[in-house]
């Protein structure tokens, strides 16, 4: 199988498809004339590399992850990592939500602004009556 038969059934560029080679996550053969020829299994781990990148793992995660895939065995090193990479998607998780809590309070301040957060109003001019 072709590249650009990879690329179409997975929906993955073929840019991505050869950048996935150069860092190790996918393999192909190369015909006489260079060109890159996939087994069927390839498909299967297009999809997968998708998925892992899609939970927020780097390139040089994943390849550390492959050999499990391709043994099915998880050993102790690779299951430390995932919980690693939970852990740092939960901590980010934690940061978003302050960060949306602080803009939430930011737009409750501009709806209803009051002196003690707008310096304007604690004018002189402010705060005579019109």
């Amino acid at each position: 199988m072709r590249i650009g038969d990879i690329a179409e059934q997975t929906g993955v560029s073929t840019r991505a498809l050869r950048y996935y080679e150069e860092q190790g996550l996918l393999s192909a053969e190369r015909t006489a004339r260079g060109q890159r020829v996939y087994e069927e299994p390839a498909i299967e781990r297009v999809q997968l590399i998708q998925q892992l990148f899609a939970a927020g793992l780097a390139s040089r995660t994943i390849v550390e992850l492959l050999p499990c895939v391709d043994t099915g065995e998880a050993s102790e090193e690779a299951l430390a990592l995932l919980r690693r990479e939970r852990d740092r998607i939960t901590e980010s998780m934690a940061e978003l939500e302050k960060a949306r809590a602080q803009l939430d309070r930011v737009i409750e301040i501009s709806l209803h602004p009051t002196p003690e957060h707008c310096p304007a109003l604690r004018t002189e001019t402010a705060l005579r009556p019109a």
